[in-house]
């Protein structure tokens, strides 16, 4: 009996050779053409890309060849590419879908394979679970036909990704460059071996600014850090090198540069909420604009000051973008993100993109005149004050049911001296405390790990706070 295939929090992902093997790539390549060939989308075009990690061409061709035989033709990316680019490839395409072959920030041992919508973004939880569904068991249900036999017939064609996403961003009004390029910054740039690499330097060539960048060959192992996360301590070479290169600010992209991380001119490493929080602000502020606000329950209540102080409406979902990106189709939101650092713009398409969201950090400070540290001071005078956040990931052994039952028969009275107000369980466990602080425990859609999140008004109480989340995860 095969193995059966589960789509996480965003795609199936796996162990390189140990249960991700070119078999399963090329099953869930049927399940995905079985599912597309039901909504009546054969002869359609699917986009297929990649990224940098071991193998991942070679998937991507697997993945090509049985869209091909489905009779699904196949626009192949002609590199590594990232995936908010891969992304608007399908609306510039005019695609039905899109395949991504990438593990994003797992570890160097995995691989994954994401699937979006025509819009670009995430497919909904019922639609993964029809194409879950549609996963054969056995290889003999799955078709084939070569590479060179696809290629030869026009049903596999590479194609540049790259050029028709850099018209968008300026053609569509998302960024204007230029200034970026005049100010004159020095830009520190670490792209995490990954997809994001050289993608700053050739957006912002031939001006003032200077861009240096590090950890922008390909290199699967991903050396100077566990994972390409941007996040500590995977980024401290990155912020070190800030430092060493007096630059005004660091920009980080994950291995496929869908998510962002930002280093201030110090150095020093500004969150992921405090980052989604800026960002918000800087549309409403800065450029004007108005519209709704899309958050999953993980990441800051800081936007929600932010849509009562603006006058948006606020949108929480489950965490993942499967959530995030049909609700801000629904919405037209203006904004839409993660606590782990993907966010999502109106006006592009509705996935995570680390480089437009670089971007617009670069602009916030062309436009204020102002460095990141400034601009998180203006942040929290706006908003009232300082918001703290951290988390802590922990592996579990054991059925995720009886831990669940841990959880539940832990109902804690306080977390880190403050008192719980209220239990929410739209996804994972949500304690709401007194100061309108939260901590939430949830499992992992895409490895066996415990996370636990919060985020509060008081500096002294975040480690006392995740320290009592993991003893009522059953941890320590």
């Amino acid at each position: 009996m095969a193995e059966t295939i589960k789509f996480g929090t965003d795609g199936w992902r796996g162990v390189i050779a140990e249960d991700y093997t070119f078999d399963n790539v090329r099953r869930c390549a049927q399940g995905f053409a079985n599912y597309l060939i039901k909504q009546g989308k054969k002869g359609q075009w699917v986009v297929v890309g990649y990224d940098k990690r071991f193998g991942s061409e070679n998937f991507a061709a697997a993945a090509a060849e049985v869209l091909a035989a489905n009779g699904l033709k196949v626009y192949l990316t002609d590199g590594a590419t990232p995936t908010p680019v891969i992304a608007y490839a399908v609306v510039d395409k005019k695609a039905a879908g899109a395949v991504n072959i990438t593990a994003s920030h797992n570890p160097p041992t995995d691989n994954g394979f994401k699937v979006r919508n025509e819009t670009g973004g995430a497919i909904d939880p019922e639609g993964l679970k029809d194409i879950e569904a549609a996963i054969p068991d056995d290889m003999k249900d799955v078709k084939r036909k070569s590479y060179n036999e696809g290629e030869a017939a026009g049903e596999i064609v590479k194609f540049d990704a790259a050029t028709p996403y850099i018209e968008h961003l300026t053609r569509d009004g998302l960024i204007d460059l230029q200034p970026i390029k005049d100010a004159g910054f020095t830009v520190m740039v670490d792209p995490m071996w990954g997809n994001g690499a050289g993608w700053f330097p050739r957006l912002l060539a031939g001006g003032k600014t200077k861009v240096i960048e590090i950890h922008n060959v390909r290199n699967p192992s991903f050396p100077e850090m566990k994972r390409p996360e941007p996040i500590q301590p995977n980024i401290d070479v990155g912020l070190q090198a800030t430092v060493d290169n007096h630059a005004d600010v660091l920009l980080i992209t994950d291995g496929d540069a869908d998510r962002c991380g930002v280093g201030d001119e110090n150095g020093k490493f500004i969150n992921q909420l405090r980052v989604y929080a800026l960002l918000a602000y800087y549309l409403l502020e800065i450029r004007g604009l108005r519209g709704d606000i899309v958050k999953t329950l993980s990441t800051t209540r800081m936007l929600n000051k932010l849509g009562q102080i603006y006058s948006v409406p606020v949108h929480e979902t489950g965490v993942g973008f499967k959530y995030v990106a049909p609700k801000m189709t629904e919405t037209n939101a203006l904004i839409g993100g993660e606590e782990s650092g993907g966010y999502a713009f109106r006006g592009n398409v509705p996935e995570r993109d680390g480089i437009l969201a670089g971007l617009y950090m670069l602009d916030f400070m062309v436009k204020t005149g102002k460095k990141p540290t400034e601009l998180l001071e203006d942040l929290f005078k706006k908003i009232g004050g300082e918001y703290f956040y951290d988390r802590v990931d922990s592996p579990f052994t054991g059925d995720r049911h009886d831990r669940e039952e841990i959880i539940m028969h832990n109902m804690p009275k306080t977390l880190g001296g403050l008192k719980v107000v209220d239990l929410i369980t739209v996804d994972g466990y949500q304690y709401n405390l007194e100061d309108g602080g939260w901590m939430l425990i949830r499992f992992s859609g895409t490895e066996p790990i415990i996370r636990v999140y919060t985020e509060t008004r008081h500096k002294d109480k975040v480690q006392a706070i995740l320290q009592d989340g993991l003893k009522v995860a059953g941890i320590k």
